[in-house]
């Protein structure tokens, strides 16, 4: 879409119509998530990137990558050098993402006995899993 052809309503993630839905499915889908807030430690090469986020396919983060950019969240910047390289880093719109993606991330993971606890109680009242 262009922005001529804006829509003539507010943005509202909860309308199916929304294009603000893309963009949050693109920024909390688990790799999105993952790649946003690795960037925010700084610049990475792909295969760099491709180490910190552990378990994420090539193709995987080729996409997230691309959606990313695309959302204007991350910067991607081709050397002309042989080889080519290519980093990538967070626009500032895609900082600000990140550090509230961080947040989350750092609650979920200081939560974490209180979350595997609550698992426990539930597998066992459903006759385990």
């Amino acid at each position: 879409m262009d922005l001529t052809e804006r829509p003539d309503f507010e943005f509202d993630v909860f309308s199916k119509a929304c294009p603000s839905r893309g963009t949050l499915e693109h920024v909390t889908g688990r790799w999105g998530a993952l790649t946003l807030g690795a960037l925010y430690e700084g610049s990475f090469r792909f295969n760099e990137l491709r180490r910190r986020v552990d378990g994420v396919s090539e193709k995987m983060l080729s996409q997230t990558l691309h959606a990313l950019e695309r959302d204007g969240l991350v910067h991607r910047e081709a050397q002309p050098t042989n080889p080519p390289r290519v980093d990538y880093e967070l626009t500032p719109l895609g900082r600000q993402v990140a550090e509230r993606l961080l947040s989350l991330i750092h609650f979920v993971q200081g939560n974490m006995d209180d979350i595997l606890g609550a698992r426990e109680r539930y597998d066992t009242a459903r006759g385990g899993r």
